[in-house]
Formats: structure tokens, sequence, C-alpha cells
């Protein structure tokens, strides 16, 4: 948990500042920085998209991910905690709470170094991949806090539970670590909903980003289907 753990400080630390600075940045420096970001996460996105040889098991993954998101209520329950925690923070007049929150979660939390990370940390207790990611997040939430306000610092907690689980999980998940064409297509899932929140941060879309996390679970079970009926065809023949 030690890279789960740092990972959880910088972004607090990173969030913290930024809402000291966010309060010197005039409005519309903060929507040109918005766009920057924004921009920047749709080329992470299709950069992570293109590590995808199937873009069929890209289709698949994403749209069943999103409709068994909306059906779970994903993003209304990110939301639902990110209203709570604006109530009993006495954050109740601002703005961009709520997208700060679940924009910055699904940036922080998706992508290969996380999974790759916590799966190294728990099984070969090495923090090099965390710590890499954390000196990114730790960065890019002194901009969504200087942008989005509160919601952010309230991300590294959200940011400790679900690294936290990865990490128990380990094992089980190893797998799809192991896997290449497993982790290469949970990553092209993983880019899509990465495209969709800098989408977001550019305010052409609202696609609530946070629905669709379901593919990244979605796409290494299609994987895992089609390598399981190849081996049968090889075995009959």
């Amino acid at each position: 948990m030690r890279g789960t753990l740092l990972n959880t400080a910088t972004v607090a630390a990173g969030a913290t500042l930024g809402l000291l600075v966010g309060k010197a940045i005039p409005g519309s420096y903060q929507t040109v920085a918005l766009h920057g970001l924004g921009l920047v996460t749709c080329g992470i996105g299709i950069k992570m998209f293109l590590q995808g040889k199937n873009p069929l098991i890209s289709a698949i993954a994403v749209a069943g991910g999103g409709v068994l998101g909306l059906a779970l209520g994903i993003h209304d329950g990110i939301q639902a905690i990110a209203e709570w925690s604006k109530v009993h923070l006495g954050q109740s007049g601002a703005n961009h709470f709520s997208e700060g929150l679940v924009t910055s979660f699904v940036l922080f939390c998706i992508g290969p170094m996380t999974l790759l990370g916590c799966i190294q940390d728990a099984l070969e207790k090495k923090i090099e991949l965390l710590s890499l990611k954390s000196t990114l997040d730790g960065i890019a939430s002194v901009f969504l806090a200087a942008l989005y306000g509160a919601g952010v610092l309230v991300t590294a907690l959200l940011l400790l539970i679900f690294q936290g689980l990865l990490t128990l999980l380990a094992r089980p998940l190893r797998p799809i670590a192991e896997n290449e064409q497993m982790l290469n297509e949970t990553t092209a899932a993983g880019g899509a909903i990465m495209v969709s929140t800098g989408l977001g941060l550019l305010e052409i879309a609202n696609l609530k980003p946070a629905n669709y996390l379901p593919a990244i679970v979605i796409a290494p079970i299609v994987v895992m289907i089609g390598q399981k009926y190849a081996e049968s065809k090889v075995k009959a023949v």
C-alpha cells in the first residue's frame, strides 16, 4: 500500500496548493487552462486507445460498460458523494465541485499505470511505477483544484479506496497485467473513457464518463472469451 499512500498524499498536497493558487487566477485564464487540460487529456486518451488491436472489443466494452454503468448509476453515485461532501465541507456555493471530483477521479484512476502499479506494489513491493504516477497526478491536481475547487481534494480519498482495492485484489488481477492482449484492450477501453473526459474539459459534451468505467472490466473478459474460443478451435482441429 506504500505506493497508494504516496499517490494519495501527492494528490491531496497538489489539490491543496491548487486551491490556494486558484483564488488568484482570473476566470478567463482558468478557462484557457481548463481547455488546455482537455486537449492533453484527449491526446492521452487517443494514445491509450491506439494500444488496442481490435476495435470491436473496445466497442463492445465501452458500449456495454456504458449501459451497465447507467443501470448501476455509477455517475449518479459519485455525484451523490460529491454533493454530500460539498455540503459537509461548507462548499455549498461551489459551482464546479461535483464536476471536479468526477473528472479528477476518472483522470487519476483510469490507465495501465494504476493497475500495474498496484499489482507491483502488492506482489513485488515495488512502488516505482506508482511513484511516477504520483508525480504526474500531483501536478495535475494543482491545475484541476485551481480550476474546479475542493472537489479535487475529495478525490484523494476516493483514489485511496480505489487503488487500495486494486492492491488487495492484486493476485486475481495479475493475469490481466501479464496477458498482453488483455492489458492492451483494457488500456484501449480506458483511453475511450479518457477522451470522453477530455471532451467534458473542453466543454464540447458532457458524456458522464464515470458511467463507462465498467468497460475496463468488460474488456479483459471479452478478450478471455475470445482466447478460450480460439484455443477450443485449435484443440478441435
